[in-house]
């Protein structure tokens, strides 16, 4: 979305269409089912030097949804606008139903994917609200999940494909400018086979450095048990610290696959890696990577066998660069980095150039919002708004920055207009007058056009008496 990357674009439609030249694999299935044991796991401690930047242990009362403070759920058979079938040739429909992504009670997330007696399927999709993810300046991430693929082998198992991945933060919104921001599987599976897949897809399609639909890719065997009839670590540590930058893919601690920088251009490399990602979890039934091995979806598939998740967590080390939401409330008087949001819709997250360094959000047109909770204002009211902003928006495009407290459908306390400032990291701080504000208030950052273009970042905010 930066200038040096060329990608600040509006974001509307395309998902993965993966894998599907991994035919040439052979079909292997293990032929018992075994029943699926509770994880009753914590998430482990963060070795020394790692720092825990999310969290969900899945804890709560059985037959309840997920955490909405950390995930949003993905419905229907696509994106508003995106492609059909979410771009795979998957034949679910996406639900927010407890019948199929709930908790159990035991510490654990249950994706169940169900069919109905006419024949038609429902499962679930979550993705995190945060889209920032992504390693600090000469330091690492790591994004880790402990989890169980659904526990069906055989021609039972034809079609089901569970997967834990990410995608980079400026599909988010746009659904047209895959595969070049960025996908990052870390684990997928398909028939029920004793296999995990970690792939990298970035570039264009079809073919380009990622050798599109299938994408840079690796699988191996699960250790010990199989990766049906037993709870799996599954991992990716993305390591800035190293030259070339490199992306590795373990399963219970063990690597079995890597990217890394000199594997394609600079500025593909670029365009995939230089934002944050969304994290997402979810089982699909049918569609191109089940057909490769053989198999889609028919009478003998079973129903309602779930993926179980005991946790997801990510970490970072070294360097310095993401700002993570607050535990506690937020000081109005202060700056509040913009990247801190707690919930966004059609932002997305890149390094900047202004003074401090750090991150900005981005992408940012009519309709797009985040929302920072906890916001102190104290008993004296605030009178005034202010905000870091920049903008390479083309000539005529312009917008307005707008203050909502508590909820996105109440009326603005204030507001500025802003169009182009130079580029995209060409920084003013704009003032605003509010309507006296006290107390404290979650804040939503609005944003407001006549056209549908991006016309605007955001580095920082804060308030004013």
């Amino acid at each position: 979305m930066s200038e040096s990357s060329g990608i600040h674009r509006r974001r509307r439609p395309l998902r993965r269409v993966l894998v599907a030249a991994l035919g040439a694999l052979g079909l292997a299935a293990a032929a018992a089912t075994v029943a699926v044991p509770s994880a009753n796991a914590s998430a482990p401690t963060p070795p020394s030097g790692w720092t825990q930047v999310f969290l969900d242990d899945f804890n709560g009362a059985a037959g309840t949804g997920v955490n909405t403070s950390n995930w949003q759920y993905a419905t229907g058979t696509g994106y508003p606008g995106g492609p059909a079938n979410w771009g795979t040739g998957e034949v679910e429909t996406m639900t927010n139903s407890t019948n199929n992504v709930s908790l159990d009670g035991n510490g654990n997330l249950r994706i169940t994917p169900l069919r109905d007696s006419a024949g038609n399927w429902t499962s679930g999709r979550i993705e995190t609200n945060r889209t920032d993810f992504q390693p600090p300046a000469g330091g690492k991430l790591r994004v880790e999940g402990r989890i169980q693929m659904p526990n069906v082998t055989g021609t039972a198992a034809e079609g089901y494909w569970p997967a834990f991945w990410a995608l980079g933060a400026p599909y988010r919104g746009n659904y047209q400018n895959w595969p070049s921001v960025g996908e990052l599987d870390i684990m997928e599976n398909v028939q029920g086979l004793n296999r995990v897949w970690a792939t990298m897809h970035c570039g264009t399609n079809p073919g380009g450095p990622c050798n599109e639909t299938s994408g840079i890719g690796n699988y191996t065997a699960c250790p010990g048990s199989t990766c049906q009839s037993a709870f799996h670590t599954y991992t990716m540590e993305w390591d800035r610290s190293v030259s070339p930058e490199t992306i590795r893919f373990y399963v219970d601690g063990t690597q079995f696959h890597s990217v890394n920088a000199s594997q394609m251009d600079a500025t593909t490399w670029s365009n995939a890696t230089n934002h944050g990602f969304f994290i997402i979890l979810n089982v699909a039934m049918g569609g191109a990577f089940p057909d490769a091995f053989g198999g889609g979806l028919d009478s003998g598939t079973q129903s309602g066998v779930p993926m179980v998740v005991d946790y997801v967590q990510v970490l970072s080390a070294g360097g310095s660069g993401t700002t993570p939401p607050p535990t506690g409330n937020r000081d109005a008087y202060s700056a509040i980095q913009a990247e801190s949001f707690d919930s966004q819709s059609g932002t997305s997250t890149e390094s900047t150039s202004d003074s401090g360094g750090g991150q900005n959000i981005g992408s940012l047109a009519n309709g797009d919002w985040a929302l920072y909770r906890g916001v102190n204002f104290g008993s004296t009211a605030a009178t005034q708004f202010v905000a870091r902003v920049a903008s390479g928006a083309a000539g005529g495009v312009s917008g307005l920055v707008e203050v909502r407290l508590d909820s996105r459908s109440n009326a603005p306390v204030g507001s500025f207009a802003v169009g182009n400032t130079g580029g995209w990291q060409s920084w003013r701080t704009i003032p605003a007058n509010i309507s006296g504000v006290t107390g404290t208030h979650d804040v939503y950052l609005t944003f407001t056009s006549g056209q549908g273009a991006d016309f605007v970042n955001v580095n920082w905010f804060n308030f004013g008496r």
